[in-house]
């Protein structure tokens, strides 16, 4: 070749190789933007929504009931209030993005990039908890201006936040996987999340119901993120922190196990 040409022709260097997690960095941001975008949607409605039942329950209870002996009513309240909000919001985040791309048809650019299902796994969950917990830090910053609720153990505070988030974020993706419909998705909801929700103490300590009720709450899971978070702030709870932890994280690790089973076959996603 001549040594004109030669110089004539631009040199091609080889491709660098992409970050081996390029994919997940790229689906997780695509998330987080999802749900940010919207946020006073997202984000804002679901603290307007738990401040109010603050206000009422507050404005009926507060004077006539007490827990673990001092504790006042709405104090008593807002770790379950908060610690609803961030199971709700992270259900509903990866749910409804999956339901969503499947309905569409966009799912397609989800599962064609070569994306492990561990990565589109953990992407979804961790949008999920984050959104989560972004809600319930709101719900706890605005009933502090009307409640002073003390903080007795932070990091158990923070660690059920995140389990919680963590298993109500694999729950959305096992939902948002099996629905066909957003009927589907609305009686998965409606159904099993809400009720295991509301009877799991939210707005009452189990100690006030009978000895029959008391023995099934305790199969109820929702019932140990809610007392092991709420122990995180008043130093006492229904039942011991450390079982709480052991279930609640034995129900993350069995969930995450399914939903990386389901994945990993493609089920209702590739066929």
């Amino acid at each position: 070749m001549p040594e004109s040409f030669s110089r004539a022709v631009p040199r091609i260097e080889p491709m660098a190789a992409e970050s081996p997690l390029a994919g997940f960095r790229t689906l997780l941001y695509k998330e987080v933007l999802r749900f940010w975008k919207v946020s006073f949607q997202t984000v804002g409605a679901p603290v307007l929504n738990a401040l109010l039942f603050l206000l009422i329950f507050s404005h009926v209870l507060d004077r006539h009931v007490t827990v673990y002996g001092e504790v006042a009513y709405t104090s008593f309240l807002v770790p379950g209030l908060v610690m609803m909000s961030v199971l709700q919001n992270a259900f509903a985040n990866s749910s409804s993005s999956l339901i969503q791309s499947k309905i569409t048809g966009n799912i397609i650019f989800v599962l064609l990039p070569p994306l492990s299902y561990r990565e589109f796994y953990a992407a979804y969950v961790i949008a999920s908890t984050l959104r989560g917990l972004m809600v319930g830090a709101g719900v706890l910053a605005v009933s502090a201006a009307f409640v002073e609720v003390p903080m007795a153990h932070p990091l158990w505070v923070l660690g059920f936040a995140v389990l919680g988030g963590a298993i109500l974020g694999s729950l959305g993706v096992i939902a948002g996987i099996w629905a066909d419909k957003f009927d589907q998705l609305a009686a998965f909801q409606n159904f099993l999340i809400m009720p295991l929700t509301m009877l799991s103490g939210v707005f009452y300590s189990i100690h006030s119901l009978p000895q029959f009720w008391q023995d099934v709450s305790h199969f109820n899971p929702f019932f140990f993120m809610i007392d092991g978070f709420r122990y995180g702030f008043f130093g006492q709870s229904d039942t011991s922190p450390w079982l709480s932890l052991g279930v609640v994280g034995l129900c993350f690790v069995l969930l995450a196990a399914l939903t990386l089973a389901m994945l990993a076959r493609g089920y209702k996603l590739r066929s």
